[in-house]
């Protein structure tokens, strides 16, 4: 675990007043305004936000200091960052998505089958997608049927690989 966690990243502009559109990573999108300000990935630039609205998969917000679209322009692509401990306490059998990334990946042997390489919501539930070893990839739904055990401080959680998965490999891949 690190001792910050990416909150968002600014995807876009908005208009030509220095609006950015940001993909907030937060459970709830326009949440990422109660965190500010935030950190650009080598936390040497505060950056203090206000949200002032919701867009396609985004939020819309100004922030201090920028004012035309070609300021704003050139922020695309910057992650924006928060100290862990600003963050609320996760329960138990809750986790962040940046906790996940980078886990070991076992099945109820054992056996290594991969990492997590990202953790993506389509909208049904969270659903893991794993690099398998040596090649490929395998997308599992985070639920406790699939995912009975996750071991963050141990770098591993163990999946139940669906049916589909343990045919293709029987099957050679086919």
């Amino acid at each position: 675990m690190t001792d910050r966690v990416c909150v968002g990243l600014i995807v876009g502009v908005h208009g030509v007043r220095g609006a950015v559109r940001i993909k907030s990573f937060t459970e709830e999108p326009k949440d990422i305004g109660f965190y500010s300000p935030v950190e650009d990935e080598t936390g040497s630039r505060k950056i203090r936000l206000k949200v002032t609205g919701e867009a396609k998969g985004s939020v819309i917000a100004t922030l201090e200091g920028i004012a035309d679209r070609d300021a704003a322009e050139a922020l695309k692509g910057t992650k924006l960052w928060v100290a862990r401990h600003r963050l609320p306490k996760v329960e138990e059998d809750e986790f962040l998505y940046s906790d996940l990334i980078g886990l070991a990946v076992e099945d109820l042997a054992g056996t290594r089958l991969g990492t997590v390489s990202a953790v993506h919501d389509f909208g049904a539930g969270d659903v893991l997608d794993i690099a398998l070893a040596p090649k490929g990839n395998l997308m599992v739904p985070f639920t406790k049927a699939q995912v009975p055990e996750v071991d963050v401080p141990g770098g591993r959680l163990v999946v139940i690989p669906p049916v589909y998965a343990a045919e293709e490999e029987r099957d050679g891949g086919e």
